[in-house]
């Protein structure tokens, strides 16, 4: 069975819930064709089928039947695409032939093979046939303001007419739809038709009468499904259901993050579970949610163990969060290995942080990444409550948002990035661009760390699809604008993408300050504070944490610090760099050479520089406790942060949250500009990690400056990252998508 369909108004057109219906039915039923007839030129039918809810068509016709494509190659349909080439004079011939004819301009649109016009009420129904003559084309009326010229005797009706007589399908097996007067053509040839509701009166009229034609009075999908369920050879593939309750309310939350919210433990022989020692606060700050009676479900990877049990969903700690379970995803270690710690970070993680010479692309490997994505949705598809809302974390899930508003299309659905995003130009290297915006324009609300990101986010869109920017707002005073490298003066807070409205936002996450008072404060973490104190003393000590990633910059802010020590001899046994790198995840072959390099360099200047009682750099290459990295922060006369791209930098905003706790605090913040956190953070020193110059200068000024600015500057950082701490980010999401979901 065949459905040839013109798009806007009719399988486009009509309500939300027929459109789901329609689409859903089409998807389920392999032996449904799918053909798009439309008017439209290929360029603006390209974003649809990027839609992960629309259905791929078998076949596309657009330029009002001058274009015939196979729908999964987009390559031509031969010999049809030939025999209509073969008719037209091309458009620099149309144009030369009127360019002297008054009242008409040709349509700003994208077509091939046709030239589309918008005439003013001078050029009467005669003027349209002289020129017809004059052309040797046809012209197509629409809605008495628009004609089309097309290669003579080419039609939407004539060329699926082709279409059918090559895939040999019988005329009673195809219903054609459409409700404007250019559809006109698709009628009357045999087939099966309806004109959907609130049709142009004009197709109406011209197709009372004719035989097989149904007249709807529902509009778009909703008239195409009554049209189904009114033929015969159509009905067994109808089926009606019942309507959707869109006012029944949910408290429930879904929460699809890469890990659960607890650690596992073995305590005389046994596995338990315990918190998390998460450093940035979010685990415990997303399971604060569910402390109160709000029903929850959290969705993460669990690793299948040899001998373990089929998992079923399971309380996390049923005295604390009562109604907060886990529903794990199980997957093989190997499974884990290939879309984690290979795909992920050689295909996604470069490009995110434009090291495009480190991108390595594995089409296999994508097949696997969608097929873990589609597990996650299946799993919060199957769980979920009616009208629920989702919340759904990072790039290693970009795809979930699109296959869950298939399965699921009553669901609010959130997407937060912690990483940065790129701009076109980067992104769009990645050969999936337009399924990963397609699943992301699934979302009701899609944040970032920063407005720069919310509009390198827009630009991939606009690269891709038509934009209508719905609503911008200034990014000041919140955010810095000019006057730093990842400012921008407006964000966009709302677009329409295809068929979509889509809320966009800037929500940094925050830091645990309270928690990371408490710890700093306890005596353990104290006696620590003191010692570090002892074995520092009479030094100014810059303090570098990152985790090893070349994103991190950390071979070249060490070149930077030795090239600093050959202009400053003076300050030889006055500094002193505590380097802590922390090891990636295990099997991460791609950082090796990294660590390779970073410790050669470091090895260099120690060897050149060293002392009996100073060594310029103190390296280490482990993980470090979070109340050890606290007490480091408490001691660091500076902190000097200069990743080449970060999608915010956490580090920052702790350091600040343990200087800032002591009024007398005079530690200095130099942040890289290319750190998310820079355009929050107008009181640290910024600084160009890709300049030496600057990494140089920054730091001098950090270490010369006086007491009282130091001071002043920690002061203000402190007051920001206290207000703008874990608890706002999350309640801040969470109001956005729930304005977003309404």
């Amino acid at each position: 069975m065949i459905l040839a369909t013109d798009l806007d108004g009719t399988f486009l057109g009509g309500t939300r819930q027929h459109m789901e219906e329609l689409y859903e039915m089409i998807r389920n039923n392999k032996d449904f064709r799918l053909v798009f007839v439309t008017g439209r030129g290929m360029e603006s039918v390209l974003p649809l089928l990027s839609d992960p809810v629309i259905p791929r068509p078998e076949f596309i016709i657009c330029d009002v039947g001058a274009t015939i494509l196979d729908g999964t190659t987009l390559q031509p349909v031969q010999p049809i695409q030939n025999n209509i080439e073969s008719k037209w004079p091309g458009k620099q011939a149309i144009l030369q032939q009127l360019k002297d004819v008054k009242g008409i301009r040709i349509q700003p649109v994208p077509q091939q093979r046709r030239c589309s016009f918008i005439f003013d009420e001078h050029l009467e129904q005669e003027g349209i046939a002289a020129l017809e003559q004059q052309l040797g084309c046809d012209i197509l009326l629409s809605d008495n303001r628009f004609f089309d010229v097309l290669p003579i005797n080419v039609n939407k009706g004539t060329t699926l007419t082709q279409l059918i007589d090559h895939l040999n399908i019988p005329e009673e097996k195809v219903l054609v739809a459409g409700d404007t007067l250019n559809d006109l053509a698709l009628y009357g040839r045999g087939y099966k038709g309806v004109v959907v509701g609130e049709a142009e009166p004009a197709l109406v009229t011209a197709t009372q009468g004719l035989p097989g034609v149904f007249h709807s009075a529902i509009r778009g999908a909703g008239g195409i499904m009554e049209a189904m369920a009114h033929f015969e050879d159509f009905s067994p593939f109808y089926q009606k259901k019942a309507a959707r309750d869109c006012n029944t309310d949910s408290s429930q939350l879904v929460m699809l993050y890469h890990r659960f919210p607890f650690e596992t433990a073995e305590e005389n022989g046994r596995i338990i579970k315990r918190a998390p020692k998460s450093p940035n606060g979010i685990l415990p700050t997303l399971t604060n949610f569910f402390k109160s009676n709000r029903p929850g479900l959290w969705i993460a990877w669990q690793e299948i163990k040899e001998g373990d049990a089929p998992a079923g969903n399971f309380y996390i700690d049923k005295e604390v969060y009562p109604h907060l379970q886990a529903s794990p995803v199980m997957m093989e270690k190997n499974d884990i290995d290939i879309f984690y710690k290979l795909f992920s970070k050689e295909a996604f993680w470069p490009a995110i942080f434009s090291f495009i010479e480190k991108v390595q692309f594995n089409h296999e490997h994508w097949e696997h990444y969608l097929a873990i994505n589609r597990k996650f949705a299946e799993k919060a598809a199957a769980e979920a409550e009616l009208n629920a809302t989702v919340w759904i974390h990072d790039y290693n899930l970009w795809m979930v948002p699109g296959y869950l508003r298939q399965l699921r299309p009553d669901l609010t659905i959130g997407f937060f990035h912690h990483t940065a995003f790129p701009a076109a130009n980067t992104f769009n290297i990645i050969p999936w661009r337009a399924e990963i915006i397609g699943s992301l324009l699934q979302c009701d609300y899609v944040s970032f760390h920063i407005p720069r990101y919310v509009e390198n986010f827009v630009d991939v869109v606009k690269s891709l699809m038509p934009v209508k920017i719905i609503e911008q707002e200034s990014a000041a005073p919140r955010f810095l604008t000019y006057s730093c490298a990842m400012g921008t003066g407006v964000m966009t807070r709302e677009i329409q993408a295809g068929r979509r409205k889509v809320r966009l936002g800037a929500n940094p996450v925050g830091v645990h300050v309270d928690y990371i008072k408490e710890l700093t404060q306890q005596p353990s973490t104290q006696e620590l504070i003191a010692e570090l104190k002892k074995s520092t003393a009479g030094k100014k000590t810059i303090l570098s944490i990152e985790r090893l990633d070349y994103v991190k910059g950390p071979l070249e802010k060490i070149r930077a610090f030795g090239q600093f020590l050959d202009e400053h001899p003076g300050l030889h046994g006055k500094i002193e760099l505590i380097n802590i790198c922390t090891p990636p995840a295990s099997g991460m072959k791609i950082y090796e050479q990294v660590q390779h390099e970073l410790e050669q360099a470091i090895g260099a200047i120690n060897g050149k520089y060293s002392r009996i009682d100073w060594v310029p750099i103190h390296f280490f290459f482990r993980s470090f406790s979070f109340e050890e990295v606290l007490a480091y922060y408490a001691i660091s006369d500076i902190a000097w942060i200069t990743p080449l791209r970060d999608g915010l930098n956490l580090v920052a905003k702790e350091y600040i949250a343990v200087q800032g706790q002591n009024p007398e605090s005079d530690g200095v913040l130099v942040l890289s500009e290319f750190a998310g956190a820079s355009v929050e953070l107008p009181h640290a020193i910024l600084t160009n990690p890709y300049d030496n110059d600057s990494m140089k200068g920054s730091l001098l000024r950090a270490i010369s400056m006086n007491k009282q600015e130091r001071q002043i500057r920690m002061k203000r950082l402190y007051e920001n990252v206290s207000h703008h701490n874990i608890g706002y980010w999350a309640d801040e999401f969470m109001q956005e998508l729930k304005k977003a979901g309404c």
